[in-house]
């Protein structure tokens, strides 16, 4: 299932990357894209979306629901 977050916090390449990296490690399978200047996110993964929200608010980033 796709899910698409609106992610305020990322401000570099890092930042993405430690979305990335977090949405991975709660599901390996997952694709996910990453664009910062647009604030979003989307993931394509079987993992419950307040799962998926709660990886990227672990990081320190902030999703607007």
């Amino acid at each position: 299932m796709k899910h698409v977050f609106k992610v305020t916090g990322m401000s570099c390449g890092h930042c993405e990357q430690s979305v990335i990296k977090a949405l991975k490690k709660l599901d390996d399978q997952a694709q996910v894209q990453v664009n910062r200047d647009e604030e979003r996110v989307e993931v394509e993964s079987t993992r419950d979306e307040g799962q998926l929200a709660a990886a990227i608010e672990n990081e320190g980033y902030t999703v607007v629901r």
